[in-house]
This record gives C-alpha cells, structure tokens and sequence, in this order.
C-alpha cells in the first residue's frame, strides 16, 4: 500500500476512484482523518468484507 503521506496527498483522488469501483461506500466510510488510518481501514474491512492485506492491495492498485 502507499505510505501514509502519500495516501493523505492523493486522497480526494483515491477516494473517488473507491467509490467508483465500489459504489455502497460514501463519504464517511472514506472519512480520512488525522492519525486515523487503521480507523478508515477498518470500516473498509467491514464494509466490503475484504482482509486488511485486501484492502492494502486494492488501494495500492488504484
């Protein structure tokens, strides 16, 4: 996955192609919140019933 500065630098675009590949999520399941990030990964986990390494993968390949 992408480190934590770059996952913060490209979020707003990160978070849109999210919802588009998964449109059930909105804007709080992608609420990125300072030195929340296991937070936001956790809600992912829940949601789309994907493994922590899942989601790390998913992001990673946006």
């Amino acid at each position: 996955m992408k480190n934590t500065t770059e996952l913060k630098g490209n979020w707003n675009e990160t978070k849109g192609k999210l919802k588009q590949k998964f449109a059930m999520l909105t804007d709080n399941d992608l609420l990125l919140a300072e030195g929340k990030e296991d937070e936001l990964l956790g809600r992912l986990q829940t949601k789309l019933g994907k493994s922590k390494e899942e989601i790390h993968k998913i992001i990673s390949e946006l």
